[in-house]
């Protein structure tokens, strides 16, 4: 029983390590090989917590996203102001807001993975 419960346990940590470098490598993805613009910070929606982010692409489609970060008191997106974004040209809904990554919610879910997975190992040796 001990081994099965292991398994699950390694089995969740693996999807927790892949996810975080998965968003990693597409945050990277985007911020080197997308193309840039800058945006438009308009107010949020009713209900919403993130504003929308207006832009338009290099082959002239104007698109109103919502930010992929939250405003914080430290860095604010305060209606009205501009910020730099990078897209990818293959899908434009794809955004990244420059000097404002989230990187480190990925490498938590990599770390918090990988001590998942540690974990589980443990469990399913000792149940050996």
């Amino acid at each position: 029983m001990l081994f099965v419960l292991a398994g699950f346990t390694v089995l969740g940590g693996l999807v927790a390590l892949l996810a975080g470098a998965y968003g990693l490598r597409e945050t990277r993805r985007v911020e080197r090989a997308g193309a840039f613009a800058w945006a438009l910070v308009k107010p949020a929606p009713q209900g919403a917590a993130r504003p929308l982010l207006q832009f338009e692409t290099a082959d002239g489609h104007v698109l109103e996203l919502p930010s992929p970060v939250p405003p914080s008191r430290r860095e604010p997106l305060p209606p009205g102001a501009s910020v730099r974004v990078s897209y990818d040209p293959e899908d434009p809904r794809t955004i990244v807001l420059l000097g404002r990554e989230r990187t480190a919610l990925d490498r938590t879910f990599m770390a918090a993975g990988a001590a998942i997975v540690l974990l589980g190992l443990t469990l399913a040796a000792a149940s050996l």
